[in-house]
């Protein structure tokens, strides 16, 4: 009982902790370029905390998240157009349709003018794409690589999709030049400020949503079916509609990481949906510590800090050095940057017990025979 008093008071003082960094101090100490680039470095981390989920929880190698991520992306980016060409151009049509296309909105286009419907799709779309996505694969008990293949393949046609798609989604230029969200003005300072604290609050909700779930009597089945699903399978429960859950919860969590990306970043496009981004961000999970709560977000963040950093400076060589990386994490430590504490009490528990002196051995004790031991027993006048 006191041990999980004293867990779950640690558990409170570290998000009121990360509250505090992520919501106070960071705003006031970073300026606007820099709170702007941390708001897209947490979109990541979102769609990491949902990964941490499904592979270092569940074992699903998720290689196309890239999908739901942009599903919520372009919802938030159409809705976002069609707002800016009612309030700024009058027509109702966004000026890329003018350009490429008849001039005419589609029509699965004009749901999206409602802001309560494209929140709601933000929501709802990708959890339907990964329900029925994760219902036709885990049934037929499809896992593994077979399933990281399946999921790249998705995101890889989901790319190519839109690509394909100049009239009604940019192509390869996707949508951008946005003005404003939900009718506050983008350029305005105190309105990015606000999107920045959005996705500062969204990430703390998605970490509490997290450590529930793994807590929780679906976390347990979750691992268990990681470990022993044909165990648990005899036990009576369906691995499938477990993998389905959770796969679902990512899927989510990455949509709205994709609809608070767009206000925040200004563009999608089909390169930040794809293969690579996908594999980008299971990149991320495995550096930080994909079984761990805060390690997925971590490693999501600090490899979005280094490819801000390095791959400006040395283009050609960020995607050497991505991949050298992920190859001595997942070599050396497959627990992630997270397992290193640990690691490192092991190894000083392993040289204090080498360099501590001996006990000094027992002698062991000399084997006798039965009459022996009967000879022993008996006193020396009960023998005469």
């Amino acid at each position: 009982m006191r041990g999980l008093l004293q867990g779950r008071m640690g558990t409170a003082a570290g998000f009121t902790l990360g509250a505090v960094l992520l919501l106070g101090v960071a705003p006031a100490v970073l300026p606007a370029f820099n709170l702007a680039l941390l708001g897209k470095f947490l979109c990541f981390a979102i769609v990491a905390v949902g990964i941490g989920l499904a592979w270092g929880r569940g074992g699903m190698l998720t290689l196309g998240q890239g999908v739901f991520f942009g599903l919520g992306a372009y919802i938030m980016a159409m809705h976002m157009k069609l707002a800016d060409a009612s309030l700024f151009g009058g027509s109702g049509v966004p000026d890329f349709m003018s350009l490429y296309g008849s001039g005419v909105v589609p029509g699965w286009w004009e749901p999206f003018r409602s802001p309560a419907v494209t929140l709601l799709a933000v929501v709802l779309i990708p959890g339907l794409v990964a329900l029925v996505l994760g219902l036709a694969v885990f049934k037929r008990r499809v896992k593994g690589a077979y399933f990281a293949i399946l999921s790249q393949a998705l995101a890889a046609a989901f790319a190519v999709f839109l690509v394909g798609q100049q009239a009604t989604t940019g192509g390869s230029n996707g949508l951008s030049g946005f003005r404003s969200f939900f009718g506050f003005d983008l350029k305005d300072p105190n309105n990015k400020v606000m999107l920045y604290m959005i996705a500062a609050t969204v990430l703390l909700l998605s970490l509490a949503l997290a450590r529930q779930l793994m807590h929780s009597r679906l976390g347990e089945l979750l691992v268990a079916v990681r470990d022993q699903e044909e165990r648990v399978r005899f036990l009576g429960y369906d691995p499938a509609t477990i993998k389905t859950v959770i796969y679902v919860v990512a899927a989510v969590l990455a949509g709205i990481a994709g609809a608070l990306f767009v206000p925040l970043v200004g563009i999608i496009s089909p390169a930040d949906v794809g293969v690579i981004p996908s594999i980008a961000f299971l990149i991320g999970v495995a550096i930080g510590g994909r079984a761990t709560l805060l390690g997925p977000v971590l490693g999501a963040v600090g490899v979005a800090v280094a490819q801000a950093g390095l791959s400006s400076t040395f283009p050609s060589f960020w995607v050497y050095f991505q991949g050298l990386l992920f190859v001595l994490v997942i070599g050396f430590m497959p627990g992630g940057l997270a397992s290193l504490p640990a690691l490192v009490g092991r190894r000083r528990r392993t040289r204090s017990a080498a360099s501590s002196p001996a006990a000094p051995a027992r002698p062991a004790p000399v084997a006798t025979s039965p009459d022996a031991e009967e000879k022993a027993t008996v006193p020396e006048e009960a023998r005469r």
